[in-house]
């Protein structure tokens, strides 16, 4: 069974950054695409960011060249390190495995 467990979330201001972390058991991580997706209230989940296996990324425009997606296949983590945040940046983030597999989901929240 797979499993994705996030960590990292929190309250920040305007402007400061956070990173996630999700850490996968019982799939094989190293061949698996990874991803970030999140959900706003009221609003449906979407995609942050992925990275493939080989490393090749694919993100949205609403955080290109403020969000980056990389993994450690030995740790078996994906990260997405979000800097310049802003309000608009308040959602639930999920981890997302090609294996179909989610996790629980970690709170960003932004000030103004």
């Amino acid at each position: 069974q797979v499993q994705l467990v996030e960590s990292g979330g929190g309250l920040v201001q305007a402007g400061e950054s956070l990173r996630l972390s999700c850490a996968a058991s019982g799939v094989i991580f190293s061949i698996a695409t990874m991803g970030w997706y999140r959900q706003a209230p009221g609003k449906q989940r979407e995609l942050v960011a992925t990275i493939t296996r080989g490393g090749n990324t694919n993100y949205a425009e609403f955080v290109k060249g403020r969000f980056t997606i990389s993994r450690v296949n030995a740790k078996a983590t994906v990260y997405l390190q979000m800097n310049s945040l802003k309000p608009e940046d308040t959602a639930v983030y999920y981890c997302w495995s090609s294996a179909n597999a989610w996790g629980q989901g970690t709170q960003v929240t932004v000030s103004a």
